[in-house]
């Protein structure tokens, strides 16, 4: 019998209030491990960016021969108990590989954020070098992180990819869901709070600002009036578009076309052509085609809204 005080009256609640407890189950990832995991993964994407003291070349082949030990070892341990949790056959097997082809991809992983860390820098006039990008800004973290999560996601891992990317949820304020699919070049500006749910698809060269959401209209229901899984509810996004503060798109149907932009705080359920911009006039929304002096558009206080 325990002896706090509070104890029985917990245990009481154990035993009746179910469903929040996980009780002689498998063993689930950890949420310190996976943090963990997530640092080692920037140190390895951004070398010599995250360590205490200055990496040096001759240095790097030690150094990450022991990082990479150690990311195989975590990484191979999360996934066998998200595999675990999932009741999925040979496990330890399937953990073994996955963890093989997420190690694999990391060199193409680091080609398509380099692309992230270059579009920041050409698309914000206040950024003054790389090394702010990668050290201060915060959509290098969350978009690198949701890459690798993104591999993981399409293996079909259960749990860690989206305890990869809540974790750059929590440090940013941005919530880019793991199944996101995501083109080169992308740049989140600001970042706090924007939203990008699960189906969503972003091709190369976009540009999104604070507040955006990228979500779904509405959820197909099963007999049971449960949200159906898997089905198409997020929005495309075509290239060379620009989506500026708080706006919101909708809808699995809904498509903006390329060299586009959606100006702020724009709601929008309907897709727009290509070389088109949405805008509100008054308190009607506009949607019309692009004049050439808005070709280039850097920041929303360099357009003027009143057109």
């Amino acid at each position: 019998m325990p002896t706090h005080p509070i104890a029985q009256a917990l245990l009481d609640s154990y035993a009746r209030d179910g469903g929040i407890n996980h009780l002689d189950g498998p063993n689930l990832p950890s949420q310190d491990s996976v943090a963990q995991l997530a640092r080692e993964f920037m140190h390895v994407l951004f070398p010599g960016y995250f360590e205490a003291r200055g990496l040096k070349q001759q240095d790097v082949p030690r150094w990450l021969d022991e990082t990479l030990a150690q990311i195989q070892r975590s990484l191979r341990a999360e996934i066998e108990k998200s595999l675990r949790y999932a009741a999925l056959p040979d496990a330890a097997v399937l953990a073994e590989q996955h963890t093989t082809n997420l190690l694999s991809a990391l060199p193409e992983i680091r080609r398509i954020v380099q692309t992230d860390v270059q579009a920041a820098y050409s698309g914000d006039p206040a950024a003054r070098n790389i090394e702010e990008i990668i050290l201060a800004y915060p959509g290098v973290l969350v978009v690198s992180l949701q890459r690798i999560a993104h591999v993981l996601y399409r293996q079909g891992v259960p749990l860690l990819p989206r305890m990869l990317t809540e974790y750059a949820h929590e440090r940013t304020g941005v919530d880019i869901h793991p199944g996101a699919q995501i083109g080169t070049h992308f740049f989140i500006d600001h970042g706090t709070g924007v939203v990008i749910g699960e189906t969503a698809r972003i091709g190369n060269h976009v540009k999104i600002y604070q507040g955006v959401t990228l979500g779904a209209k509405s959820f197909e229901t099963d007999a049971n009036g449960l949200p159906v899984k898997g089905v198409k509810r997020h929005p495309d996004i075509e290239d060379h578009v620009t989506i500026f503060a708080h706006a919101t798109i909708l809808g699995g149907g809904t498509r903006i076309g390329a060299h586009s932009v959606v100006g702020a705080n724009v709601w929008l359920l309907e897709s727009m052509p290509a070389n088109s911009i949405a805008y509100y006039r008054d308190t009607d929304l506009v949607v019309r085609p692009r004049q050439r002096k808005e070709a280039v558009i850097a920041t929303a206080e360099e357009f003027d809204w009143s057109i």
